[in-house]
């Protein structure tokens, strides 16, 4: 076996696909040994070297893709298309017992209908040979593809033994009505120089959707063999290690392409794929799972400029931090209108400065994506309403109001500069009322102090509660174990038996009211200058120790935090010097 092993050759042992990389010599052992990659990159025990030798390389970057393993080890026989695919399609099925219940033969009207369907082979139009270990297109005594499957439009070519591409395009040739390419998970050997894909644009007139997962090809290889496609619409190239897309041809990929997948790659800025802005009829871009973290490399470089066609971006599962990559998404992406942005670490914390503001951290981050991006529409697969955007822009002009409440008039610019719509929103709410607190010396018993006002809702003669308060200063340092003991005394009340929540004076926005709203809100919107006023009042009806006004009434819910019991400070457990605290019998 080891004279006709080559490399490039691809294997196949029980079931494990690889590629030869090495025929030869290792050091410190006797005979000849096949240096391979495997296709699954976990399988191998090294990266293609041994003992500080290396004997070859590997296209996969993982430090166990390759093995040494003995040319008399014995490998799966290769099959041609033709052959796998009647062997699929058609022995299997003779093969097939009948089904027996309580000893007698079932009548499958169903099922025999479905293999008479099967069978017919010259109807076939979803052909799945993945993992078929095909290398060829004909083997001796086959029949011609034009014969035996003319009509295929989907053909499924993923993880085969081929070694050029030029084979696939010969199968290709005979199938005219072929729309969709799958050959996810191959391994194809000097596709530049593979005369096989010379003049291929002729038998791949129809083909819309082509998917090159997983093949370990470069950037520019890609483009080369998708240009053969003249009216290539999807392009999938996800999981292939690239973090860089360099300047190529795209030929008529910048008229015909609408929507590509880079998923799962290893780019780290929206710059790494700049060139893409050569296709002026892309829609959809699919960033996903990749390490993306800003839209540049150096802080001084130009933003990248991506063609007004562009309206979806998916960059889920990356490594966004901060908001101001957001804001300058329409600067890049300017016809975006729907993006899909979870799972980054600025919307799973969407407000540092001040933590756990909100009960979920995934709706507050959903607010201030919606209202720094004006023009968006969807996000997240869900699409925004009037209602929604409102909401939205509200809730994130009243977080600015509270950022601006934290520092010194003066400073004032520092924070706004740092929300690029906050003119705008004052323009249609009106700006957000600031109440910033007096400062105190750390160093006066006062600052040391919390003044609570505790408030116990009784029951009166006739069923009727009346409220009764009781204020007083607390030390910070207090825990609520010794919090809910002076609560006990102020009211005639045991500890053991009370709740503590603190009326935090903030509000939070309802899950699915603007579903509730949508179905029945068919009325015309009041004139403009009534509606403004209305959203200006809702927006100052979120500062601390007000209500939402009519407008907003249904929209938020007060935000209120249980005190558990426990060792934790009070001054860790409330805000500010001043707190609000209900006491209720458990």
């Amino acid at each position: 076996m080891a004279s006709q092993v080559k490399v490039g050759d691809r294997l196949c042992f029980d079931g494990a696909v690889c590629t030869v990389r090495y025929v030869g010599e290792v050091a410190g052992t006797s005979g000849i040994w096949l240096g391979i990659e495997w296709d699954d990159r976990s399988r191998g025990k090294h990266d293609g070297s041994h003992k500080g030798v290396r004997y070859f390389t590997c296209k996969s970057k993982a430090a166990t893709a390759a093995s040494f393993v003995r040319p008399t080890r014995p490998a799966e026989r290769p099959q041609s298309f033709v052959s796998a695919l009647v062997g699929k399609y058609t022995a299997e099925l003779a093969n097939t017992k009948a089904i027996q219940f309580s000893g007698k033969v079932a009548e499958e009207v169903g099922f025999e209908k479905i293999r008479r369907k099967q069978a017919r082979l010259s109807e076939l139009k979803f052909a799945i040979l993945d993992g078929a270990r095909i290398a060829s297109v004909y083997a001796e005594g086959d029949e011609p593809i034009g014969t035996v499957c003319p009509k295929v439009k989907d053909l499924d070519l993923s993880r085969n033994l081929f070694r050029h591409v030029g084979t696939v395009v010969a199968i290709c040739s005979e199938l005219p009505d072929l729309r969709t390419l799958r050959l996810n998970g191959n391994r194809f050997q000097d596709i530049l120089e593979d005369s096989g894909l010379d003049g291929a644009e002729s038998s791949l007139t129809k083909v819309e959707s082509l998917a090159l997962e997983e093949t370990l090809m470069s950037w520019e290889e890609m483009c080369h063999v998708a240009t053969r496609f003249p009216v290539l619409s999807t392009l999938t190239a996800s999981i292939n290690q690239l973090s860089f897309l360099p300047e190529t041809p795209l030929s008529t990929l910048s008229s015909t392409l609408t929507s590509l997948y880079l998923e799962h790659n290893d780019f780290t800025s929206i710059s790494d794929v700049v060139s893409l802005a050569g296709l002026q009829s892309l829609r959809n871009l699919h960033l996903k799972g990749n390490n993306i973290s800003t839209l540049t490399k150096g802080a001084s470089d130009t933003l990248p400029a991506f063609p007004g066609s562009l309206q979806y971006l998916d960059i889920s599962y990356n490594q966004v931090s901060t908001w101001s990559f957001v804001d300058e998404l329409p600067t890049c992406f300017p016809g975006l209108v729907s993006l899909r942005f979870a799972h980054n670490p600025i919307y799973d914390n969407p407000d540092p400065e001040f933590p756990g503001q909100s009960k979920n951290a995934t709706e507050e981050a959903y607010m201030f994506t919606v209202g720094r991006l004006a023009k968006l529409k969807a996000l997240n697969f869900g699409n925004i309403s009037k209602d929604d955007r409102q909401n939205a822009e509200m809730f994130y002009l009243a977080r600015i109001g509270k950022h601006l409440a934290a520092v010194p008039e003066s400073h004032e610019h520092e924070v706004t500069k740092q929300h690029k719509r906050y003119a705008e929103l004052c323009e249609l709410y009106g700006p957000p009322v600031v109440n910033r607190k007096k400062e105190i010396n750390p160093a006066f018993l006062e600052a040391r102090l919390v003044t609570v006002q505790f408030v116990l809702h009784r029951a009166e003669k006739g069923g009727e509660k009346a409220a009764v308060e009781r204020t007083t200063s607390i030390p910070k340092s207090f825990d609520i174990y010794a919090v809910k003991g002076i609560a006990g005394k102020l009211f005639g009340l045991g500890p053991l038996g009370l709740r503590l929540i603190w009326e935090t004076g903030e509000w939070d926005p309802v899950a699915g009211f603007d579903d509730e709203v949508e179905d029945s809100s068919e009325e015309e919107d009041e004139g403009e200058g009534g509606a403004r006023l209305d959203r200006q009042e809702a927006v100052n009806s979120l500062t601390e120790g007000s209500q939402p006004d009519a407008s907003a009434a249904g929209k938020w819910v007060k935000r209120e935090v249980e005190l558990h019991d426990g060792p934790r400070q009070l001054g860790f457990c409330v805000d500010g010097l001043e707190a609000k605290i209900r006491v209720e019998a458990r």
